[in-house]
């Protein structure tokens, strides 16, 4: 059996060093008083800021709660009673690692916050990436990071926040299932403005909340940690964070390089919830297929990938036809001429940063017609 860390904050234990007094003692028999079952402890898994997590046996037996089981103590209650409630609150979702018990304990005059918690075999996601060294198939990581969604789902229809989806706080069951686990900085919002961004993982925290740039994290700012967790799978690597300049090189099809982009790129461009990305990840993508105008006039137009002619000639074309020209598209945009993909793009053919906002805005209800170049040459050429 593989040691899981059980918390977002914890951390393997080294094999020497310092490290903080252990809060339990191999061997010792824990009584939870509000069910009177009985657990030995066997050792210490990990600790971490909000505590430390034990392996321990359940004695006697038990319906609800499995033999094997981690026991996660705190001398802190703030943490322990979010764990505790949100463990209710998600008790039975298949993607949830599952609280079976919470309670205090006394030990020399001080009181111990516990949770007796389902025990993850493989480990934490980070470690799991670590001993393997693979990457998962796409197949599989579509399957997977979908239902982690179905749980952030639950929660962000709630108006909940979880703030703190790392490697370390996904957990491996049998046959590669994925759970969540670790809600101690949950937080809900009173709207969807969001709420003050002040405790977070610095691994697959966004680079806007990290750079106080964006001063509240909203459910996007979720879905942009579940997108470096989808990166990191299909790298077979959980160390580092996922940059936009990586995601071209991830073994996986387009579409799903498109949604990792979607995931980590532009703030106000990420899917809104964790819904949006089930969906994205459950359905094909979008096509872009060319359209059919009889006129620019009057059209808001933007131009994207390599033309047959220099942009600046293409832009006082369309201008001469009566266009008005945009950078790039947005949600006044109406028309967009593609040319030729170029080969360095995000996330392949279909993939470039244009591209992939038409698709966002068209998603939106925006009505865009794509143009190819042939036919937006054909269009300038006639008389107005």
């Amino acid at each position: 059996m593989y040691a899981t860390s059980a918390t977002t904050r914890a951390r393997t234990l080294p094999v020497s060093g310092d490290r903080a007094s252990p809060l339990l003692a191999a061997s010792q028999i824990v009584t939870s008083p509000e069910t009177q079952i009985q657990c030995r402890v066997e050792r210490l898994l990990g600790e971490g800021g909000f505590g430390q997590v034990y392996l321990a046996t359940r004695l006697g037996h038990s319906a609800l709660v499995p033999e094997i089981v981690c026991i996660k103590v705190s001398p802190r209650i703030d943490g322990w009673l979010r764990e505790a409630y949100f463990g209710q609150l998600l008790d039975g979702h298949p993607r949830a690692i599952r609280v079976f018990d919470r309670f205090p304990l006394m030990r020399g005059g001080q009181v111990l916050y516990c949770l007796t918690l389902e025990y993850a075999r493989h480990g934490d996601l980070s470690a799991f990436l670590s001993r393997s060294g693979k990457g998962w198939s796409e197949r599989l990581a579509r399957r997977e990071i979908s239902g982690l969604l179905e749980v952030l789902g639950k929660l962000h229809r709630g108006q909940t926040l979880h703030r703190d989806l790392t490697p370390l706080n996904v957990f491996v069951c049998d046959g590669r299932r994925l759970k969540l686990g670790d809600f101690g900085i949950v937080r809900q919002q009173s709207d969807r403005r969001g709420i003050t961004a002040r405790t977070m993982n610095a691994l697959t925290a966004p680079s806007e909340i990290l750079e106080r740039a964006a001063p509240k994290w909203q459910a996007r700012d979720d879905v942009y940690q579940v997108g470096q967790l989808l990166g990191m799978l299909i790298r077979g690597d959980a160390r580092t964070r996922i940059r936009t300049h990586d995601i071209r090189a991830l073994p996986c099809t387009d579409h799903l390089k498109e949604i990792v982009y979607r995931c980590i790129g532009e703030r106000r461009k990420r899917y809104e919830s964790a819904d949006e990305m089930i969906n994205a990840l459950r359905n094909p993508p979008a096509t872009l297929r060319a359209g059919v105008r009889r006129t620019l006039k009057g059209v808001h137009l933007a131009f994207t990938g390599i033309l047959s002619k220099r942009r600046s000639e293409a832009i006082r074309a369309a201008r001469r036809a009566g266009a008005i020209v945009h950078g790039g598209p947005s949600v006044g945009t109406t028309v967009v001429v593609r040319g030729r993909p170029n080969p360095l793009q995000a996330a392949g053919r279909d993939g470039g940063r244009k591209l992939m906002e038409i698709k966002r805005l068209r998603e939106k209800g925006h009505r865009i017609t794509l143009l190819n170049e042939r036919q937006f040459w054909a269009l300038v050429a006639r008389p107005r």
